[in-house]
């Protein structure tokens, strides 16, 4: 029952046909999408809202590329909405293009549930790319790992107000800054409603598998580039298609090996490489090894980081304040994401360079599997690191987020 008495809405139907895998070819995506949006007006009984997350995962409907394409963007319906004047006119004006970059806005995020606990690589890497690139960040607190990307920054020494960019301050965020962290809690609203019965759901849900694909800036059209890490490769295919459908024409599904959802720094990546060819959005399967980048490989087991958010916090700032050895496997490990967004963003395929003091020119032309410049990508991530100017921009929405909060 609804708080203003009214029944809640029933999905039986759509329910009985997706009892049975065979019973499911029937169910359109834009069926399960539409039963999915009760959820965020709280118009779905518990039970029934149990039921479809659970059918869903029995009969792999969850990770269909249409029903992941349609539910992500009911998704991002129902969550907060910026103003598209007002931060289309900022990032035009903040981002810098160069090479094949427009200047706009990137994203790099994984599905977590990979098992594997390592350090904070995305969340870190997000921050460190900002040096170069326009960051729009989504992410939350955990619900597999230690530490979670909203865990990691409140638990930083001197850590920014997450909660402070929502969609009426965000413009304002990135006059100050290249970074912003769109805090998912915040954002969306709508998915309180889902936490109770998330959390009695035994299994991982389509939940976990929409938040890489719910960034509430998506369909601003802001969204230039973006990586997207998956913890099982056969459904990296899936997460690829789903980003074409959805309009994506610049990403990178990636899935470690060892079933990781980073770029992993222990051996090969395989990598879903989504594309604008012509009038065509194309995707290409291709692998890649830390050693395309010019880097060592390193064992999972030299890189999980602290013991939970607090020292990974202490080891995210140590990588922006360069107090962190530069063979450490962990600042490769982050080294290896950031070159991977930088290269797939298209900034490396500049012919000059020209990053700020500490940059010496000397672009690295060679090129790697899909045709991509993976060296120059690394240059220009350790640039970032050690030139000052990634922990330059992090400072900055430390003290603009703090601002806000006062």
């Amino acid at each position: 029952m609804l708080e203003n008495g009214a029944p809640h809405v029933s999905i039986s139907s759509l329910l009985k046909r997706l009892s049975t895998k065979e019973s499911t070819k029937s169910v359109k995506a834009e069926e399960v999408a539409a039963a999915l949006a009760l959820v965020f007006t709280d118009s779905l009984s518990p039970v029934q809202f149990g039921l479809l997350l659970w059918a869903l995962h029995v009969t792999e409907g969850d990770h269909h590329p249409k029903v992941l394409t349609a539910c992500a963007q009911v998704m991002r319906e129902a969550a907060s909405q910026v103003d598209e004047n007002a931060l289309t006119d900022v990032v035009q004006r903040k981002g810098k293009p160069e090479g094949g970059y427009r200047g706009l806005l990137c994203d790099i995020v994984g599905t977590g549930g990979d098992g594997h606990d390592t350090f904070n690589v995305s969340t870190t890497s997000s921050i460190i790319a900002s040096a170069l690139l326009m960051m729009a960040k989504h992410g939350n607190n955990s619900s597999t790992s230690m530490s979670g990307s909203a865990d990691l920054l409140q638990h930083a020494p001197q850590p920014p107000v997450i909660a402070a960019t929502n969609s009426k301050t965000l413009p304002h965020i990135y006059e100050k800054t290249n970074y912003a962290f769109l805090y998912a809690r915040e954002w969306h609203p709508g998915m309180k409603y889902a936490a109770t019965v998330r959390k009695q759901v035994p299994v991982r849900t389509i939940f976990n598998l929409l938040g890489p694909l719910a960034n509430p800036v998506h369909d601003t059209e802001l969204v230039e580039c973006r990586i997207l890490g998956v913890a099982r490769k056969e459904i990296g295919e899936n997460f690829a298609e789903a980003l074409r459908l959805g309009g994506a024409k610049k990403a990178l599904v990636v899935c470690g090996d060892e079933d990781l959802d980073e770029v992993s720094c222990a051996g090969p990546t395989h990598c879903w490489y989504i594309r604008e060819e012509g009038t065509s959005v194309d995707i290409t399967k291709l692998i890649i090894i830390p050693e395309d980048f010019g880097l060592p490989r390193h064992p999972l087991s030299e890189v999980h980081g602290g013991k939970g958010p607090g020292e990974n916090a202490e080891i995210l700032m140590q990588i922006l304040q360069n107090q962190l050895a530069h063979d450490h496997p962990v600042l490769h490990f982050v080294l290896l994401n950031v070159a991977a967004l930088l290269t797939v963003s298209g900034i490396c395929e500049a012919d000059a360079s020209n990053m700020g003091p500490g940059d010496d020119g000397k672009v690295v032309r060679e090129r790697g599997p899909g045709g991509l410049r993976w060296k120059e990508g690394l240059r220009r991530a350790r640039w970032c690191v050690t030139s000052g100017a990634a922990l330059k921009q992090w400072e900055a929405f430390v003290e603009v987020t703090n601002a806000m909060s006062t």
